[in-house]
């Protein structure tokens, strides 16, 4: 018992020290990756004794403003909702992070070792419900401001997020229906089967599925070009009364998101943490050649793959991010609810009718 208790406060440190600290990178990823794409030099001027290492304390020193800088409240705010808004965000993008595997189950010394924070068999459900209760914390920002500007924001960014958040849990609902499974650890594993020597991975089976996961996700992430909750340049969004440390948990939020977007397309789509023909043995390549590994050696891969993903799909989130405009409001709920939903709806039905054929 404690032995699982030991365990799971470690990987709980693992999984969440990792999100976090990928999420603090990101903006410096952010910055650099804009300036590589606009011909510039990017952020590069923070120092530590005289080292800059490619800008890579700028995130340190935006951290420490935040910390340092004023908290402001508005004289008319409620003070307590207020205050609340920003954890709420947090809170609900930190703990989804909790069913995702980084890894494969196995055995060590007569204990079974489950690669997730929480080993639960409807994980796909409870992430999704998690994500959908981080739209009260916007609510919440653009209502307790007393700020008209702010409150806008806020039915802008619930408006998005709750339509979205339809479609994203539909899109996925072929992955469900060809693996018969709510657990993400279900589906990860399934997808290590071969056709052909081909790995049956979920971008395969239903890449329209992975295209409306995807553009759904970008939304929920409210990032360009779906950015109408807070766009930067000219819309006041529903956190314009913020300041301090409690604009950057929403900043935050903002980061988690996008890796917890990453993580969910890698598990669902990509394989998560299988490499192509490595099995609980070493691997196994289709032209004859074996090379036998230790078990320890096979799961720290399968880890390694993992976190490789979802950088290459946050790199890939940051780079749509510095190429696509903003839509316009009306053109973004026409996406969502005209076109997304629609596609969606139908892939279920030909996914289904392709299952009863064959």
């Amino acid at each position: 018992m404690y032995f699982d208790i030991i365990i799971k406060i470690i990987l709980t440190g693992v999984v969440l020290g990792g999100a976090l600290n990928l999420a603090g990178l990101l903006t410096w990823v952010e910055r650099k990756q804009s300036a590589v794409m606009q011909d510039r030099i990017g952020a590069n001027r923070a120092s530590l004794f005289g080292l800059r290492i490619l800008g890579l304390f700028h995130p340190l020193a935006d951290m420490l403003k935040l910390i340092l800088k004023e908290d402001f409240t508005p004289r008319y705010a409620h003070k307590i909702l207020h205050a609340l808004a920003p954890f709420v965000s947090v809170f609900f993008a930190l703990i989804a992070f909790a069913a995702i595997p980084i890894g494969n189950d196995f055995a060590w010394r007569g204990h079974a070792i489950h690669l997730q924070v929480a080993h639960i068999n409807v994980g796909l459900l409870y992430i999704l419900s998690v994500m959908s209760m981080g739209v009260y914390g916007v609510v919440l920002a653009g209502f307790a401001s007393n700020n008209n500007y702010s409150f806008l924001g806020g039915l802008r960014a619930s408006s998005q997020m709750i339509s979205y958040e339809i479609t994203m849990g539909v899109s996925i609902m072929g992955i469900v229906m060809m693996d018969g499974s709510l657990n993400l650890q279900n589906i990860v594993q399934a997808q290590g089967q071969y056709w052909h020597h081909l790995p049956l991975w979920g971008i395969f089976l239903q890449p329209v599925s992975f295209f409306l996961f995807l553009t759904a996700a970008m939304a929920e992430t409210k990032r360009t070009p779906f950015d109408l909750p807070e766009g930067e340049s000219e819309i006041i969004g529903y956190f314009v009364e913020y300041s301090g440390m409690k604009f950057g948990m929403f900043f935050l939020t903002d980061f988690l998101e996008t890796v917890l977007a990453s993580a969910l397309l890698t598990t669902l789509f990509l394989g998560g943490w299988q490499i192509p023909y490595l099995f609980h043995d070493g691997f196994h390549f289709p032209w004859g050649t074996v090379w036998i590994m230790a078990q320890p050696w096979v799961i720290l891969l399968g880890v390694i793959a993992f976190s490789i993903k979802v950088i290459f799909f946050c790199w890939f989130l940051m780079m749509i991010r510095w190429t696509l405009p903003r839509f316009r409001y009306d053109q973004l709920m026409r996406l969502g609810w005209k076109i997304m939903l629609p596609i969606s709806l139908i892939n279920i039905l030909v996914t289904g009718l392709v299952m009863v054929l064959l």
